[in-house]
């Protein structure tokens, strides 16, 4: 099956015609080869003697070598081409079978560890990537539906009520100011969607600019303090005074004033919330600390994830998106993310590259 699939290939015709090409090469230099030969030792000697055994020797010797070179040439296309063919099936067959039953099958590695492999690898990765979108895209489309589910009902369960309820100027009025909060929640959810989308098609880049990291980090400080007396929250700024970075002043200023408010949210009531800016590594950082339960180290990798929420964080006001929208700024800038236990709470920190 393989050896007819390989004589049937466009790459064993491709080395069929390389064979001829070579063929013909290596006749013409045969042919100088022989004529020449025979001019030679008849310069040498000239007509004297009989020459036709020579010449039936030297004929000999030229037919077996180029019949040799014929069959190892025929030989070496049919085992590569072989070889081709049967790699190339192998993405084949684990294609239409990915087709058929979903995302789960990869393409097998040989160990040789040549370009083949290399392919197959890439094409895994590649599948790995696919999957983990398709998981994220049905994680999401779950989410939407349930959280919107919660608010689309209490406005419907407010009309149909006041539909069959007289009229109250009152009861009105604090009717629709509910419904029309209901609706600014699930717009504003709508808004976070797109502002990330956005944010990963990388359509703001045209936007950035040098810019003190320490100043954006004190005017967020500055908005957020009166949200955190609310709470008896002590917030806090420390660290260098001039931190340069190269980024969306718009968008940098999002990301901190989301990991303030997390923390401030999250956060022990009556606990200190800090953020501190610094140089690292020829780059800058920045690290929101606060004294609360923080976030277990098995769900740390989840929580980037659009919608995704802790168990603790139910009950609080949010819709899951703030972190996502952290991470999709950070990516954006080249900045890595990263979480670590404040032993209590949490710390999180934003690391950007040197400035160019």
């Amino acid at each position: 099956m393989l050896l007819a699939k390989t004589l049937r290939s466009s790459t064993f015709r491709q080395a069929l015609i390389a064979i001829a090409i070579f063929g013909l090469i290596v006749a013409a230099i045969m042919a100088y080869v022989y004529f020449g030969t025979l001019a030679y030792v008849r310069s040498r000697i000239g007509d004297v003697g009989d020459h036709d055994g020579f010449t039936a020797i030297i004929e000999l010797a030229m037919i077996a070598v180029a019949v040799l070179l014929l069959v190892l040439a025929t030989l070496a296309a049919v085992l590569v081409t072989r070889r081709t063919v049967g790699r190339i099936e192998e993405i084949n067959a684990t294609s239409r079978a990915i087709m058929l039953s979903g995302l789960d099958r990869r393409i097998p590695l040989r160990g040789s560890h040549d370009e083949w492999d290399r392919v197959a690898e890439n094409l895994n990765l590649m599948l790995d990537r696919i999957e983990t979108l398709m998981g994220e895209v049905k994680q999401v489309s779950d989410n939407v539906a349930h959280d919107l589910r919660t608010p689309l009902t209490r406005m419907r369960g407010r009309l149909e009520k006041a539909y069959h309820a007289p009229r109250d100027s009152e009861a009105d009025a604090a009717l629709i100011g509910d419904t029309i909060a209901d609706l600014d929640a699930v717009l504003g959810m709508f808004a976070s969607i797109t502002r990330i989308s956005e944010i990963e098609t990388r359509a703001r880049k045209g936007a950035f600019r040098t810019l003190n990291l320490a100043e954006i980090a004190s005017e967020v400080v500055e908005l957020y303090d009166a949200a955190a007396e609310q709470v008896a929250t002590r917030i806090s700024i420390s660290g260098d005074r001039e931190v340069s970075v190269t980024g969306d002043r718009d968008l940098l200023f999002d990301a901190i004033a989301n990991l303030v408010d997390n923390a401030i949210k999250h956060g022990r009531a009556g606990g200190q919330v800090t953020v501190t800016c610094g140089s690292a590594d020829g780059g800058a950082a920045i690290a929101i600390a606060d004294d609360g339960p923080g976030i277990p180290a098995e769900q740390r990798d989840h929580v980037f994830k659009r919608f995704y929420r802790l168990e603790q964080s139910r009950y609080t006001p949010g819709n899951g998106l703030g972190l996502s929208l952290v991470a999709a700024v950070a990516r954006l800038h080249g900045a890595e993310i990263t979480l670590h236990d404040n032993a209590p709470g949490l710390t999180v920190r934003l690391s950007f590259p040197a400035t160019s």
